[in-house]
């Protein structure tokens, strides 16, 4: 599994220790309010196996973002494949971060190595962006890292029941970003 280095953080391979970390996350209500329903620690430990497992068979995915300078856990960031009853094909780049680390610049620096990772490395034509309307934070990252929005693109999320959740807005970009980070093969198993 490939790390991604930048100036201030790692994006590495998930640990047990990100476990109760993630897990906190996911039960706070501010950092799930364009996501949906709290998650339990059960929950939380599932989405880490198949964050993994996916990584594993694909060879991209959600990374553990930690911080360089301290070793905390910030959160996730990465690249996915888009579900297959969604309105659009495409692998979709997204970071979820702790309250902690909100306003201090780590996704945008977080998503520009995912993008380099994915056009570099993977050689990918193009990656997308989707949040729900009201999620202005993530749209703003959207922008920062050079994608844009055809508001002829936004759509109703499928997965997601009637309410203020189901409008989202979609971003791409198909250009290659600076990389502003550095990339390795670690062979470390999980755990």
């Amino acid at each position: 599994m490939p790390e991604l280095r930048t100036d201030r953080l790692l994006l590495r391979r998930w640990q047990e220790s990100d476990l109760e970390p993630w897990a906190a996350m996911n039960a706070d209500p501010e950092v799930r309010e364009h996501l949906g329903a709290l998650l339990t620690r059960e929950q939380s430990d599932a989405a880490v196996a198949l964050m993994q497992s996916d990584f594993d068979e694909r060879g991209f995915g959600w990374w553990a973002l930690e911080s360089r300078e301290t070793g905390e856990f910030l959160g996730r960031a990465g690249l996915d494949e888009v579900d297959e009853d969604m309105p659009f094909p495409g692998v979709d780049i997204g970071w979820r971060l702790t309250r902690s680390a909100w306003g201090h610049g780590y996704a945008t620096e977080a998503a520009l190595a995912c993008l380099a990772f994915g056009f570099e490395v993977l050689g990918l034509p193009e990656i997308i962006a989707s949040t729900t309307v009201n999620n202005l934070r993530s749209q703003a990252v959207m922008r920062r890292i050079g994608m844009t929005r055809n508001p002829a693109d936004d759509f109703e999320d499928p997965s997601v029941p009637e309410g203020p959740l189901r409008r989202c807005v979609l971003y791409r970009t198909s250009r290659k970003m600076p990389t502003g980070c550095t990339t390795r093969r670690d062979t470390a198993p999980f755990g």
